[in-house]
Order: C-alpha cells, then sequence, then structure tokens
C-alpha cells in the first residue's frame, strides 16, 4: 500500500484487515518518516504529538546523533571546501567531541556550548605554561556555530543554542620594521638551506623576503607558486584559489624590485620557491637568520618564553606591508592588493599605521607657565 499524505502527518492501516496502524509525518525539511504503533487510538495519540512538536519547532526525528550528523556534514559540506578550511572545522569537531561528548543532536543546547567554552580556556595553549588563547576558542566556536545552523536547517535540531563569544585582547600588532628588515636581510649570508639549488641559499632567502615584504602574500601562496603562473617579462604573477586564503585566481602586479630579486633565482624547477625539505625547518632556518641579524624582540605575553617569542613569524611581513603602504595607498587599493574579502579586515592595518597620530597633534595644550 503507498503512503498517501502530503504536509500534515496522517494516521493509516498498511496490509490486512488486522495489521498494525502506522503514523507518517513530514520533518520541517521535508523527508518523510513512518513509524509503526499498533493501536489505532496510540497512533492517534502519536500523531497529535508529532503535530504540537511541528507547530513548537520541534522536530520529529530527535534520534539523530553527532555522528550521523559528522559523516553527512564532512561528505556534503566539508567535503567543497578548501584543505585548510576543512582542517579547521575538523579541529573544532575533535576539540567538541573530547570536551562535551555529544550523542544526540537534540540534547546539544546553549548549556553544552557554554561548558565547551569554559573547558576550552582551560586547555594548554601553544606557549608552555599558557592557556588557550581567546581567538582560538573563538576560531573553534565558530566552526561549531556554524555546523549547527546547517544542522538545523537541515530539520535535525530544534533551535541553535546561544554562542558567547571570548573577548579578545586588543594587542599591538607585530610587524616587521624597516630597519629590522634590512638586517635580516643581510643576516641570510649564514643561511644553509634549501640545498641542492643552482643558486645560493641567500639568494633564495633574499627573493622570498623581499617579494614577501613587496607583495604582502602570505607565505603559503609564494611557496605555491609556479613559474607557468610568473611573468617576468609582464611584471605579473597569478594566485589560485586553490592556494589563496580569499578562494579567488587573481593576477597581481609586482614591483620592479621583487622582479629584480626573482630573476636571481631563475631555474628549471617548476616551483619559484622551491622547498624540498619539511615545513618545519623553514621556520626554524628563518630564526636562525634572525638571531644571526641581532633581532630580539620583547615579548609582552604573560607564560613560558621560547626562543620563538623573540623573533618575527612570516605574517609580520605582511603585516609590514599593510603597515608601511597605509598611507601610501588607499584602501581601496590596500585591500585589492591583500585580497582581504572584508573591508573591515583593511580597515584594522590602516588603523594600526595610523596611531591616531594626527588626531594627538590637534590636541588642545594648556597655557602653564614654564619652569
Amino acid at each position: 500500500m503507498a503512503w498517501k499524505f502530503q504536509q500534515k502527518s496522517d494516521v493509516a492501516k498498511l496490509g490486512a484487515r488486522n495489521a498494525p496502524w502506522h503514523v507518517g509525518w513530514r520533518d520541517p525539511a521535508g523527508r518523510l518518516h513512518r513509524k509503526k504503533i499498533g493501536l489505532k487510538a496510540m497512533a492517534s495519540k502519536f500523531m497529535a504529538k508529532v503535530e504540537a512538536d511541528k507547530v513548537a519547532g520541534i522536530c520529529g526525528d530527535n534520534r539523530h546523533t553527532w555522528t550521523q550528523f559528522r559523516d553527512k556534514f564532512e561528505a556534503e559540506i566539508l567535503a567543497s571546501k578548501p584543505a585548510g578550511t576543512q582542517g579547521i572545522a575538523r579541529d573544532a569537531f575533535q576539540w567538541f567531541e573530547k570536551l562535551c561528548k555529544p550523542r544526540r543532536m537534540a540534547g546539544i543546547t546553549t548549556e553544552t556550548i557554554d561548558s565547551f567554552r569554559s573547558k576550552l580556556c582551560r586547555q594548554p595553549g601553544k606557549k608552555q605554561g599558557s592557556n588557550m588563547a581567546p581567538a582560538t576558542v573563538n576560531k573553534h566556536l565558530r566552526q561549531i556555530k556554524a555546523a549547527l545552523r546547517k544542522e538545523h536547517r537541515w530539520g535535525y535540531l530544534p533551535q541553535v543554542p546561544d554562542f558567547e563569544m571570548m573577548r579578545e585582547p586588543d594587542k599591538l600588532v607585530s610587524y616587521v620594521t624597516p630597519e629590522d628588515f634590512a638586517a635580516i636581510y643581510e643576516a641570510a649570508e649564514v643561511s644553509t638551506m634549501p640545498k641542492g639549488l643552482p643558486y645560493e641559499p641567500a639568494d633564495w632567502w633574499r627573493a622570498l623576503l623581499m617579494f614577501c615584504y613587496m607583495t604582502g602574500w602570505r607565505i603559503s601562496e609564494p611557496l605555491a607558486l609556479v613559474r607557468d603562473d610568473l611573468d617576468l617579462l609582464a611584471g605579473t604573477a597569478i594566485t589560485s584559489h586553490h592556494d589563496d586564503k580569499g578562494n579567488r585566481d587573481d593576477i597581481v602586479k609586482l614591483h620592479p624590485v621583487a622582479i629584480e630579486h626573482l630573476e636571481r633565482i631563475a631555474s628549471f624547477h617548476p616551483e619559484v620557491f622551491p622547498w624540498y625539505h619539511d615545513r618545519r625547518t623553514l621556520d626554524d632556518e628563518y630564526h636562525r637568520i634572525q638571531r644571526a641579524a641581532g633581532i630580539k624582540l620583547h615579548c609582552r605575553e604573560k607564560h613560558e618564553h621560547t626562543p620563538a617569542c623573540h623573533v618575527y613569524g612570516f605574517h609580520d611581513l605582511r603585516r609590514a606591508f599593510a603597515t608601511m603602504n597605509a598611507k601610501r595607498l588607499t584602501a581601496d587599493e590596500l585591500q585589492r592588493l591583500m585580497r582581504h574579502k572584508s573591508y573591515l579586515t583593511t580597515r584594522r592595518y590602516i588603523n594600526m599605521a595610523s596611531r591616531l597620530d594626527q588626531a594627538v597633534d590637534q590636541l588642545y595644550v594648556p597655557a602653564v607657565k614654564q619652569a
């Protein structure tokens, strides 16, 4: 016997005269559900409950588990996302499973999320003796929130819990100053990696440093740049959506100084900046060059300091590009060159560069008798 109903719940007897009664209904996502009840009175009572739950916004199938949801979410949503986005989401899922041990989706409430946030704050941070940074906590919370919103739209979660984010401290952002950049550039002479290339490691490092300082690219982008996407005669490079955080292709005009350094490392390697060593060694070599340059930054964080606390990271080169050019370029030009999706992100760099200098210069100065 075919089940015949459209939107409302229905009660029917399927089969012979003494066959049990069934209740059929559609959840908010339009999926058909059917449950064998037995007696007609019990079936009618269950049907009334289903209708009441639908009016109240409660899904008809509250047996959907977290494991079922995660498998479905990873297969239908994450599979189409960039590899970096997939890693961030899976990392958040692992923390959520470890700290909250979710079972049924209907059991995930605001209290669950508050407990998750509280437990995340007590987890060890990257630095010894520190706790997980508020920015990292918020990153995990955003991933879980996005996933639960999708689950709600699928019709398996009655309502999306409230998410209260951590307040992130407004810290001074570090960037490579022109003086420190010049020292690091000269100290590249001590580099011994990468090996096996038709030019000196110092030329490779100076080309990479100058390229990052003159383009503001994230370090993953020049390392992924291939020679087929580089035109030294036209002075352009193509960023691929596979390697760009903005998930789009773009043609970028290069400064003549960057082109001059790229010409020094011309080779038959398919990559412009070949690095056939472990990724961790790239940071180690960069730190070693900085120590040779006499770089020793002051770390304001309250944790047990390590040598990495006192040197620049690669992202500080990107911040330097933004800071040094914020007053030279228009906001639209800076946003385009840094390939920010949101203008608000670019605005933070502009504010960091200005530091309200003009406003301070115009402050009223009281007239007092000088000692």
